[in-house]
């Protein structure tokens, strides 16, 4: 068995790793003695463990690379696996996929406690570590999507720099000069939307792009939800389904006692739907007052995971959502809520009206720290934001 495992693991380490870090790379503390990186299909959990093994001075038999989804491995245990390896001499594992794995926050304790030896490991990311004990002695990583700064790097192979949300609250007019001095950004972002949310679009047309896409979707569905949530592969089509109406309707109108009549599922199970597909990247859950870890509270807002899936899901896709979603996938690490007065508030602090060029001022124009965030300008004024600069905050 070791063997196998072995020569798989060659033949992943001798491939050609991409160059290109993402910003996340760099946030790593890879002294760490267990890594997890959770996040979407497609985001690029895969390339960051090969991007670390590969940058580790150690020699190639003390480094293993195992994606537990090979057909090789599943009768074998992570600890079975990490004793074997432990006494070959191994120093650093990397598991690939591991929600594959059952008791995998019980092996990994274990792992933890009994063997010297590094582990990075990357998940679905509706996985999540129940064990308080696991969680004291893991450090866990969500991947997000790329932003349209890493997009562009990608895309132009050109360095820009990445904003805090204070400094392009504060500092955007100078900031989009700077930038629009260089490329204009509104050609790209248009770009973007359509096909950058996730790295291979570098390996993609557009059409394979889709397909490419679509596949993300249904092994999301597919390979991990129904897995980890238990759901009856029965109801993979209403799952499917409920991605659709949610992505051709307005942010925020949908009715959840229609949608179940709709989709012909109960209420309860329809709660428990939205929430997979929420923990599987697929969407977006907005609440202006979430009660603990309630499933059963109807959420104020439900939108895309990205703007990329529209482009999949829709015929006809609804601008106002597409350009929510951008927004608030750019956010993915502050504190963002419903807001009740403009769109959303960030930290409890930043309230944000989003729109066309047309959009005014009025539903928040008593409001502190309010801002207006507007599609299709190159550079803003006062408290107008290009939307496109979010996309500079990581």
């Amino acid at each position: 068995m070791f063997d196998k495992i072995k020569y798989y693991s060659s033949l992943f380490l001798s491939s050609k790793v991409p160059e290109y870090k993402r910003s996340i790379y760099h946030k790593i503390d890879f002294k760490e003695k267990i890594i997890g990186l959770k996040g979407a299909k497609g985001v690029g959990k895969t390339t960051i463990i090969h991007q670390y093994l590969n940058s580790v001075d150690i020699p190639l038999n003390e480094k293993l690379y195992v994606s537990l989804d090979n057909p090789i491995v599943e009768e074998y245990s992570l600890l079975d696996i990490v004793e074997i390896a432990y006494k070959k001499g191994v120093k650093l594992i990397a598991f690939d996929e591991i929600h594959h794995k059952k008791d995998f926050e019980r092996e990994l304790k274990s792992i933890y406690d009994f063997f010297d030896i590094q582990v990075v490991f990357s998940g679905s990311s509706a996985i999540a570590l129940s064990s308080s004990d696991l969680s004291r002695r893991a450090v866990i990583y969500d991947i997000p999507v790329l932003s349209l700064r890493e997009f562009l790097e990608l895309r132009l192979k050109d360095k820009f720099d990445y904003f805090d949300l204070e400094s392009i609250l504060n500092n955007h007019e100078k900031i989009a000069f700077d930038i629009i001095s260089k490329i204009r950004p509104l050609k790209y972002f248009e770009e973007y939307i359509k096909f950058g949310a996730y790295p291979f679009f570098l390996e993609s047309s557009q059409d394979t792009y889709i397909l490419k896409l679509l596949e993300v979707i249904n092994k999301t569905i597919e390979s991990e939800l129904l897995y980890l949530f238990n759901i009856d592969i029965k109801n993979i089509h209403s799952l499917k389904k409920l991605l659709v109406v949610l992505c051709e309707n307005p942010p925020g109108s949908f009715n959840i006692t229609a949608l179940s009549r709709e989709i012909g599922i109960n209420l309860r199970t329809l709660y428990n739907y939205i929430e997979a597909l929420h923990k599987g990247k697929l969407i977006h859950l907005l609440y202006y007052n979430k009660k603990g870890n309630a499933i059963l509270q109807k959420p104020d807002k439900v939108l895309l995971d990205n703007p990329n899936l529209f482009n999949v899901l829709c015929q006809d896709k609804n601008i106002g959502a597409t350009r929510e979603s951008f927004f608030v996938s750019q956010l993915n690490e502050y504190n963002i809520r419903y807001s009740k007065y403009g769109d959303y508030i960030i930290d409890d602090k930043y309230v944000f009206e989003i729109g066309g060029k047309r959009k005014t001022k009025r539903q928040i124009k008593n409001i502190k720290n309010s801002y207006l965030v507007i599609d299709d300008e190159e550079i803003g004024s006062d408290n107008r934001i290009p939307l496109w600069l979010f996309g500079f905050l990581y």
